[in-house]
């Protein structure tokens, strides 16, 4: 086993594996369709996503709201939780359709401050404190090293050539590395999303039925710092809610 260390990832993964993962899963690109699937699986992104999130708002409800009518019975926080990854998602994929998707700092920054908008202490700019991931045993980077690792990691991860493993190495770097007081898997997935819909490929939806086990993948991810069953888990996953689609 090849293991690689990436310091400014902040985890590893085996290399061998990873090529063995890139000869099984190939996919066969279609922007318009992408863009036509996001589109069309919109209250099914925005649903199971705040349901991970512990947001009590079913799929119905989901859907009325983001049809433009209030649901009662609900926090106003859980309703702005909903309406706020609607509006990000919205703004995503405006950038892919006008092609101004573009990984950076800004980027990244204007999707969390629409993610978290008046949900945590900042939003829309890097955490100025020590955060922690709870049910781990990991602690995240100091405030202070954010920038650097940013940095030194979006450059590495933009000449990742495949763009399938680009965007799971992304989603995980943003997850583990905690740029963000709050929203951070929310955005590091719509992130990914944007490479795979620029790709021509569908996002990734993780599914609220699913939950246990992306937790325990997650949890295991943050106490290793081993990508290795992370990336595995990912392509499989993936590959098995979009097959049938056309991109296989």
């Amino acid at each position: 086993m090849k293991t690689k260390s990436i310091e400014c990832l902040k985890f590893t993964y085996d290399e061998e594996k990873l090529k063995e993962l890139k000869n099984k899963y190939n996919f066969i690109p279609n922007k318009e369709k992408a863009l036509f699937i996001a589109e069309k699986m919109r209250v099914d992104f925005v649903y199971n996503t705040v349901a991970l999130e512990g947001n009590p708002y079913t799929y119905p409800e989901v859907k009325t709201l983001i049809e433009g009518i209030t649901v009662g019975g609900h926090k106003v926080s859980d309703t702005e939780q909903v309406l706020n990854l609607n509006h990000a998602l919205s703004y995503l994929v405006n950038l892919v359709k006008t092609n101004t998707f573009i990984l950076n700092k800004e980027t990244a920054c204007s999707i969390q401050g629409i993610v978290a908008n008046r949900e945590t202490l900042t939003w829309g700019k890097f955490r100025d404190g020590q955060v922690f991931i709870g049910g781990t045993e990991y602690t995240p980077p100091k405030a202070e090293e954010l920038d650097s690792m940013f940095i030194h990691g979006i450059n590495y991860i933009n000449d990742i050539d495949t763009q399938i493993l680009k965007a799971w190495i992304l989603f995980l770097w943003g997850s583990i590395n905690q740029f963000f007081y709050d929203g951070n898997k929310r955005t590091a997935r719509l992130l990914a999303n944007g490479i795979l819909l620029t790709q021509g490929l569908p996002p990734l939806t993780i599914l609220a039925k699913d939950q246990l086990k992306y937790n325990q993948i997650m949890t295991n991810f943050y106490n290793n710092q081993d990508a290795a069953q992370a990336i595995e888990w990912l392509y499989e996953y993936y590959y098995k809610n979009i097959h049938g689609y056309g991109f296989d």
